[in-house]
């Protein structure tokens, strides 16, 4: 059955086995009563709080994912500029300032799976609350700290923002699940661009200001931007479609995760495996695709562009390869994105120019950044009921956070061989292999779910 609201179409949903499988409701006739055997989920596939729910994630996701995609600014100022170290001792090394990035990362997933819980509970807009407070705060301590005190920046910027980050990356993009089942892909893609976006903004608002004011100053300008804008999202988000809380309600305190079933779906197991081992090595160029043009050369003033590049292209990435995976399954599209991703990887060797360096970056944005924005959706795909995107979502980011948090400080370390000299082919190479293994994973993940449902044309 379905509802006509704000100009869209409302479905009532079921859980039902096998999985996959969405039926309207299931009601059954006795004693002249309806009686609704079922638990039901309301999800609507559009309309003015959908779209709104959009827009405050792509705000969120600008303000977190974006952020830290800018990394590369700030590796690039550690490296160069701050000099941190471990009590005044000799300049930190690259593996050991990957750490601020990498754990930042590691704290916005590791907490998936109890974030994840949270949100099928119903605490969506506390944590998106708790969530802005902490990452403004934690913006603006980190512009105030120190330099050479490296446990200062550690704490401000790898715990304390990763930690809000947490708080409202997952949420964000969960939600999108219960707004959207046909134009699932497209809205998630369209509210990931977000990310891209602050990728590009970011790094050239921290590098203009930190030229013309102070870096510490360009830190409190973007936090003071990142607070005006998480304000806007916690007002526009829904949590649920505006009508039959109710029956919402009901269902979010109904269905709970079957953990026997999760850990014995062999092919969200490999999927969780494949994005395992793609995270160790997917982001090394965007965290060190910078000082590898610098090291080639390239002036300084032309390579501070390159995250932005990345994250230019990232942002058609997560659009048209979603808008496709809408029509022929997000498994579908998500194999040769990663196919491609690999190809382009080992093409780093070949490098010797800026307008090299402009190419692999907005290639390597576009098809790397499908993969990030089409990640949620095969996860969502791969659930059996409403009630459990969150837990199954969580789970899955809770233990790629460990790859996320290795992945990047491994690749610092291969690069340094020497106090003043870098060495880049076993970083690009293990980057190359990573994607492509996870790929493979992914191919194998498709077997067993397609085998399973009995139908692979769209998957």
């Amino acid at each position: 059955m379905s509802v006509d609201s704000q100009s869209s179409t409302l479905h009532i949903e079921t859980s039902v086995s096998p999985p996959f499988t969405e039926k309207s409701i299931n009601e059954e006739e006795s004693g002249g009563q309806v009686q609704d055997n079922s638990i039901v989920c309301l999800t609507s596939d559009g309309g003015l709080d959908a779209w709104m729910t959009v827009a405050g994630t792509w705000l969120i996701q600008f303000c977190t994912y974006g952020y830290i995609s800018a990394f590369g600014a700030y590796q690039d100022f550690y490296t160069r500029i701050l000099h941190l170290s471990f009590k005044n001792l000799c300049s930190f090394t690259p593996p050991k300032k990957s750490w601020i990035g990498s754990f930042q990362l590691f704290m916005q997933y590791a907490p998936g799976v109890l974030v994840g819980r949270a949100f099928d509970a119903g605490y969506f807009r506390y944590m998106i609350a708790a969530g802005s407070i902490l990452q403004v705060f934690s913006m603006f301590m980190l512009s105030l700290t120190q330099r050479g005190q490296y446990y200062q920046v550690f704490l401000s910027q790898a715990v304390g923002m990763g930690l809000g980050q947490s708080l409202l990356f997952l949420p964000s993009i969960t939600i999108i699940g219960h707004h959207f089942k046909r134009r699932r892909a497209l809205a998630t893609g369209i509210a990931l661009s977000g990310a891209s976006v602050g990728g590009i903004i970011w790094p050239i608002m921290l590098n203009q200001l930190r030229d013309r004011v102070s870096f510490a100053n360009g830190i409190r300008a973007t936090g003071a931007l990142a607070g005006f804008f998480l304000l806007i999202a916690n007002i526009i988000t829904k949590s649920k479609p505006s009508m039959n809380m109710r029956t919402l309600q009901q269902t979010a305190n109904s269905i709970k995760p079957n953990f026997r079933d999760i850990f014995s779906d062999s092919a969200y197991l490999i999927s969780i495996g494949a994005a395992f081992c793609i995270s160790l090595g997917l982001f090394f160029p965007y965290f060190y695709l910078q000082l590898y043009a610098v090291e080639k050369g390239i002036a300084e003033g032309l390579t501070f562009y390159v995250v932005t590049i990345l994250n230019a292209g990232s942002f058609f990435g997560r659009l048209l390869p979603n808008f496709i995976a809408d029509r022929i399954g997000p498994y579908n599209m998500l194999i040769p994105c990663l196919i491609i991703s690999s190809i382009l990887a080992f093409s780093i060797f070949g490098i010797h120019s800026f307008a090299g360096v402009v190419v692999f970056s907005f290639l390597y944005g576009f098809w790397s950044g499908s993969y990030v924005s089409l990640i949620p959706s095969l996860l969502t795909q791969l659930c059996t009921h409403p009630g459990e995107h969150g837990t199954r979502m969580g789970l899955a980011f809770t233990l790629v956070a460990i790859a996320l948090l290795t992945g990047s400080p491994i690749e610092g370390a291969l690069i340094k061989t020497g106090s003043t000299e870098y060495t880049w082919p076993k970083s690009v190479i293990f980057c190359g292999i990573m994607v492509l293994f996870g790929a493979i994973l992914m191919v194998l993940s498709r077997h067993i779910f397609v085998r399973r449902k009995g139908n692979g044309s769209r998957v």
